[in-house]
């Protein structure tokens, strides 16, 4: 492959290439590992962007796809159905919190919000319901379409756009010291009767640097929501599928969210899908004699076979032994190497959600300041493929990552605590 050829035609996602104009060749990855086009090998430590969790290139994902496209490659969603997409949804809904009931295919985690934020708003609708605000928390990060990005509080990703958004009221994420102010505020803003949905990443959230908020917090406000008949949309993209300890982080509480949003690692990264799953009470809403009343949404690669028969492989080995062992050994293996760095006077708070892990660094410095790419470059030189997000360095590895692998990693960031002045 020319570099040069990547140069003159390629556009890179979240890139100034003014500044940052070359990237890295791979060629090949597999299990927890990236090749590069000199042989060079990475752990992948974040599963790039937390898809491939059960490892790149996946033998027994791989050869579940390889029989399906023998038989089946694309098929229209409207009208025809398929067994692989069949098959995925009784499977999918048994693992789901258990009042989804009604699955609705997309192509990435952007469209799942998009999806979900459509449903919320034309629930009501369809009901002389005429809601048009939306409530989310400060700094979520949603996707880069317009409903996603409007619901996102990132300026640094929707800043051009903010006076094409939709109507959102932002409100801070609960902790300990602010949870009453917080739980006053979404009473206030619920109770005009005008909100349709509240949009959260539940319990971390992962582009602004992991940052993490405790399950009951979350509950309460969840339960406000659903005492002034505001639709919940937990985005899951990417907590999905046993990153936070369990298969999704609604299930840290008690009240589920009506709508759930998953991409990511719903396929095992091998190949794009995204499903927003509803509950009945959702669902029935759209249901009347009159076409209008039905939700006109779709993609032309709804529900693709293939997709299906990846994501469907991908729970079928999140549902193993083995991989349920991975999940607590790399929870404990994290929790030891806290242990062992918490103190250090370059660190200064840590923090842990099952396999997700996140450092904040003693320094402060821009969300793509200097110091992000000093670090990134540093880690790469250490065999080690980490992202940092300002001063904020997070792992969140795949399931099948090793304990000499993880140790490397762990090693890797102690290390680079010596760049940090």
């Amino acid at each position: 492959m020319s570099i040069i050829d990547d140069k003159k035609f390629i556009w890179h996602p979240l890139t100034q290439h003014q500044v940052h104009p070359n990237n890295i060749v791979i060629k090949k990855a597999k299990g927890a590992i990236l090749y590069d086009e000199n042989n060079n090998e990475y752990i992948d430590a974040i599963a790039s962007w937390y898809t491939c969790m059960y490892g790149h290139c996946n033998p027994y994902i791989t050869s579940m796809v390889s029989k399906q496209m023998q038989n089946l490659d694309h098929v229209v969603f409207t009208g025809f159905t398929h067994e692989p997409a069949t098959k995925l949804a009784k499977a999918l809904i048994h693992i789901l919190p258990n009042n989804q009931r009604k699955l609705f295919f997309s192509d990435n985690g952007s469209t799942s919000v998009d999806v979900a934020i459509k449903m919320a708003l034309q629930f009501h609708y369809n009901q002389g319901d005429k809601r048009n605000k939306i409530i989310a928390f400060e700094n979520g990060f949603h996707g880069d379409t317009f409903g996603a990005m409007s619901v996102s509080g990132l300026s640094v990703y929707n800043g051009p756009f903010k006076d094409f958004s939709l109507d959102v009221e932002r409100i801070p994420v609960p902790n300990d010291s602010n949870i009453d102010e917080v739980k006053k505020q979404f009473i206030d803003l619920t109770s005009k009767g005008n909100v349709a949905a509240f949009v959260y990443e539940p319990l971390v959230q992962g582009a602004a640097a992991m940052k993490m908020h405790k399950a009951e917090h979350l509950n309460d406000l969840l339960k406000i929501a659903k005492d002034y008949s505001v639709i919940t949309i937990a985005d899951e993209v990417m907590t999905g599928f046993g990153k936070t300890g369990k298969n999704f982080a609604s299930e840290f509480m008690t009240q589920l969210p009506e709508i759930i949003c998953l991409s990511k690692s719903l396929t095992g990264g091998l190949v794009p899908m995204a499903i927003t799953s509803c509950s009945e009470h959702v669902y029935n809403a759209f249901l009347g004699p009159n076409m209008e009343k039905g939700f006109f949404h779709g993609h032309t690669y709804s529900a693709n076979p293939t997709s299906c028969t990846a994501a469907l492989a991908s729970i079928e080995l999140l549902n193993t032994v083995e991989i349920q062992e991975s999940i607590k050994r790399i929870k404990d293996s994290h929790k030891t190497f806290i242990s062992r760095i918490d103190k250090h006077p370059k660190v200064k708070s840590t923090r842990q959600q099952g396999i997700i892990m996140a450092i904040d660094f003693n320094i402060e410095t821009d969300r793509y300041g200097d110091l992000r790419f000093k670090l990134f470059d540093f880690y790469m030189s250490k065999g080690v493929y980490l992202r940092p997000l300002g001063n904020t360095v997070y792992i969140l590895a795949p399931y099948i990552i090793s304990e000499e692998q993880l140790s490397k990693t762990y090693n890797a960031i102690e290390e680079s605590f010596e760049l940090i002045e």
